[in-house]
């Protein structure tokens, strides 16, 4: 019955989210021009600009974004997007140019973003924490022909720049605005993007062609090397975003995102779903665990993203008075394990909503919008078109997992990956995506995340989902985080390896850590390895590298089950 109830609800908000995106589609004079993309298999889209552009025609003074103590409206950020695009034209911008932004959160990213886009170029959003060969491959790999990068990532930049084929001083532009620029030395020989802004906000005559690229966003490269997802003009899929906008959102909303603008969910989810609804965004450089829940208040936040990794570190913080003293409403949510779903809304006093999707999944996703049990991504709109397929391609049934496939069809879902022709029709198979991620169903018809394909292991003649183990870990109370992974074995088969982060102040040995999953795993699933470790390296949107761990392998301090004592523990 409540599921019912939600459903009713969730119909009423969409009816009139859709209202109002109607009216606004025809107060642009783009109706006709959705309606033709979408019963065409002719891709149709809008570049994020033009979204900005009717969004600083309808409401000019509202408040787009805040940042630290800085506050933009729509009207600003337009004028910065369109001094921006002027200043890369003046530098030998222009259609069909590239600009890569490596930069942490901060508005001059967007404004870098939209004015590339009104400039006619692409951009190439890279991982700012991305060093050495990982940074000069994205570089070179993407085309671009400028690269915005902030002051304090001077000393990753520079270490490469002979490794860069198309990328020379003179087409290097530094972020010298954030503070966090101030007394670090700039070369001479690299441009200062703070000269952005004195160029006239008026926007260069340039007009896109549909099938030109606009943007490029590369896989986060944790099990191998990265592939760019490419966004064409006419494929960027604003208009999606926008419908979910208007559908979830309210303007008054105030969208709270410390996620990366370099991976989808801060770029795609909290910033265009702001701007369709005309609500406001709030943004962090980073996340910080002990600063979140002052951030969200000092915002005033209403919504906020966050993913499965966040969840454990912000429920293993210490409990204060104020923790549900916040104006949040609703929490978008990828990956939250099950049982912390509840006690997370109960702690925080939020209401927790919960999606699957992927940067290279073809915008194809599903979502739990409390209308499916705690722990479920919920029932996909049209069941006809989701399978669940074992490795020989032949459908599963209830409760067995299985490969997440979406039905596609014609140009408009196609998935492109950059220069990677192989990879692109890979991902799409006899009109079927492959998302490369596992689930299962319940008998109910409900799905649940089990893990990615890529990491699945093989031990004792049973596949073992790395996801599944990392969770069970995870329900220690002296485990902050986990990578589970598997190690060359000296049979056939893999062994399987965890290496551990302890909360701080707290600690377990390797054999009580052990002792404590031989209740909750099959045998065959418990690591043989512990490693205790005191950081992990993590992408932009916190999930570890472990290609990284893999490839160190079974370590001098790493514990061995088989051998009772090697290895080392922590004391604390």
């Amino acid at each position: 019955m409540a599921y019912t109830i939600q459903k009713l609800k969730l119909a009423k908000d969409a009816l009139t989210g859709i209202a109002a995106f109607v009216s606004r589609e025809t107060r642009h004079g783009r109706l006709i021009k959705l309606i033709t993309g979408l019963v065409s298999d002719k891709p149709r889209d809008i570049a994020w600009s033009d979204l900005l552009e009717d969004c600083a025609a309808d409401v000019p003074e509202k408040t787009f974004l805040r940042y630290k103590t800085e506050s933009f409206t729509y009207r600003q950020m337009n004028a910065n997007a369109n001094r921006m695009a002027a200043f890369l034209v003046a530098a030998g911008g222009g259609r069909g140019k590239g600009v890569g932004i490596l930069m942490r959160n901060a508005p001059r990213v967007l404004d870098v973003f939209f004015g590339s886009q009104k400039a006619g170029m692409y951009s190439v959003m890279i991982n700012p924490e991305l060093r050495g060969d990982g940074l000069a491959y994205v570089i070179n790999h993407s085309d671009i022909d400028f690269l915005v990068a902030d002051a304090e990532l001077l000393d990753t930049l520079i270490p490469v720049m002979d490794a860069l084929d198309r990328i020379r001083p003179d087409t290097v532009f530094i972020n010298d605005v954030e503070e966090e620029a101030r007394g670090i030395a700039l070369p001479d020989t690299m441009g200062l993007l703070s000269r952005a802004y004195r160029m006239p906000a008026v926007r260069p005559d340039i007009q896109y062609d549909p099938e030109d690229l606009c943007l490029i966003i590369y896989t986060s490269g944790t099990t191998g090397p990265p592939k760019g997802v490419v966004y064409r003009y006419n494929t960027t899929g604003v208009t999606r975003l926008r419908l979910v906008g208007h559908l979830f959102l309210k303007p008054g909303d105030v969208y709270y995102t410390y996620l990366s603008l370099c991976h989808g969910n801060a770029l795609f989810i909290s910033t265009t779903a702001t701007m369709a609804a005309r609500a406001g965004m709030a943004l962090a450089r980073k996340f910080s665990a002990s600063r979140f829940w002052d951030d969200v208040r000092g915002y005033n936040a209403t919504v906020f993203n966050t993913i499965g990794s966040i969840v454990p570190i912000l429920m293993k913080q210490p409990e204060k008075p104020t923790d549900s003293d916040n104006s949040v409403r609703v929490v978008f949510s990828a990956a939250c394990p099950a049982d912390m779903w509840e006690p997370f809304e109960k702690r925080f006093g939020v209401t927790l909503y919960e999606g699957y999707g992927a940067i290279d999944g073809g915008g194809k996703g599903i979502m739990n919008f409390g209308t499916a049990p705690r722990g479920s991504l919920g029932k996909p709109m049209a069941s006809g078109r989701v399978r669940l397929v074992d490795e020989k391609g032949h459908d599963v049934g209830p409760g067995a997992a299985g490969e997440l496939l979406f039905k596609v069809g014609g140009g408009k879902s196609r998935v492109e990956y950059y220069k990677n022709e192989a990879a692109s029709e890979k991902k799409v198979k006899d009109g079927w995506l492959y998302t490369g991620d596992i689930l299962r169903k319940d008998k109910n018809g409900y799905f649940y995340f089990v893990g990615r394909n890529t990491e699945s292991m093989r031990k004792g003649g049973e596949n073992v989902s790395a996801y599944e183990v990392e969770h069970v870990i995870m329900k220690h109370p002296a485990v902050e985080d986990v990578a589970v992974y598997a190690v060359p074995s000296e049979m056939a088969e893999d062994e399987i390896m965890a290496a551990v982060k302890l909360v701080e102040g707290q600690s377990v040995t390797p054999a009580g850590l052990q002792a404590f999953l031989a209740g909750q795993l099959a045998k065959y699933a418990v690591p043989r390895y512990i490693r205790f470790v005191d950081d992990f390296p993590k992408t932009n949107t916190h999930r570890i590298i472990k290609r990284v761990l893999e490839q160190e392998g079974v370590t001098g301090d790493t514990w061995d089950a088989l051998k009772k004592g090697a290895g080392t523990s922590p004391s604390s």
